[in-house]
């Protein structure tokens, strides 16, 4: 007994100073973005200049212009957009804040239907859902012409059209318009998976071509490398029971994303989304440590696969309690 006491301090110890107190984890952010948190937190303050700054600092960065616009456009259909009518006041012309106001009419249109099976999404939900997003499309078309190059409005679009039910031809011709001004992108490219998902507008056999021509096709570490993993985890929502980690299929997909991670820009502003699938695929597969490898460079942050599609802060608690204690063994 007196030397098992020792022990155990010790283990809670390690485990305090390798992973952050659940109290410290932000449901925002799928990992540290410090200019991206001043900014969330002054805009629900109400103050709109450091968003401004944020997509002046980004430029033509059109990955990072699309994370902060999704991450503004959800804070302001959440919390309120005030601040956002404010910025629209002053700089009417401004691309940057037509671009996070076509993300928010979307993002409240999603926000009104729900996350729920459709069985379980009342008329009311379903009306407000179609009337905002046919609102969007004045949003959409306005933050598009404002920003001629900047695919971000476009993804936007593809929100649209999962939740109006574009036609196959019309997703497609929005994807080559997408894909002329970045052929690589990564939200495009997961926003446009969701699209081929089965449960939404595809099949499983089509998300899958999907997302292996979007490896294919990319350059090493654009990280577009997580797609076909990414599309493995989305064909098998429905049945969590049989999910096959180990199988060799899936073996493969996570070497091959791993790959993809070990020779990404650091700064790659979807590494740490990339992070989190894979630490969770790491998990599943009994590679513990591996796992706690990937969960350390993101922890204290959970808005990010698989979290995001279960209790985020209750998923993440269990998956990396757990990671942390394997990896000792």
């Amino acid at each position: 007994m007196g030397f098992l006491a020792p022990v155990g301090l010790l283990l809670c110890c390690w485990l305090w100073f390798t992973l952050l107190p659940l109290r410290w984890q932000n449901p925002r952010l799928a990992g540290p973005d410090a200019a991206l948190r001043r900014a969330c937190r002054a805009a629900a303050r109400g103050h709109w200049e450091p968003a401004a700054r944020l997509f002046e600092d980004a430029g033509q960065d059109w990955e990072r212009r699309a994370l902060y616009a999704e991450r503004l456009g959800s804070l302001a259909a959440e919390k309120g957009d005030l601040w956002l009518k404010a910025w629209q006041e002053a700089r009417p012309e401004d691309s940057d804040v037509a671009l996070v106001m076509a993300r928010t009419r979307v993002k409240y249109a999603w926000k009104l239907r729900g996350g729920a099976f459709a069985r379980f999404t009342s008329d009311s939900q379903f009306e407000g859902f179609h009337r905002e997003l046919v609102a969007s499309r004045n949003d959409i078309d306005r933050a598009s012409a404002l920003g001629l190059d900047d695919p971000t409005p476009l993804v936007a679009e593809i929100w649209r059209a999962l939740g109006l039910g574009y036609s196959h031809e019309e997703m497609e011709s929005l994807w080559s318009d997408i894909t002329a001004r970045a052929p690589h992108h990564y939200e495009a490219h997961y926003s446009a998976l969701q699209y081929w998902t089965a449960k939404w507008r595809g099949s499983h056999q089509r998300v899958q071509e999907f997302a292996a021509k979007a490896a294919a096709d990319a350059p090493a570490g654009s990280l577009l490398a997580m797609m076909p993993l990414i599309a493995w985890f989305e064909n098998h929502q429905s049945e969590p029971a049989a999910y096959p980690f180990h199988s060799s299929r899936a073996r493969a997909l996570v070497d091959a994303a791993l790959a993809d991670v070990a020779i990404a820009d650091p700064a790659h502003p979807r590494l740490p989304e990339a992070r989190h699938l894979l630490g969770y695929f790491l998990y599943r597969q009994g590679q513990y440590r591996a796992a706690r490898d990937q969960f350390r460079h993101v922890d204290g942050f959970t808005h990010a696969l698989p979290w995001r599609y279960s209790v985020p802060w209750l998923h993440y608690r269990l998956v990396r309690t757990k990671t942390a204690r394997k990896a000792l063994m």
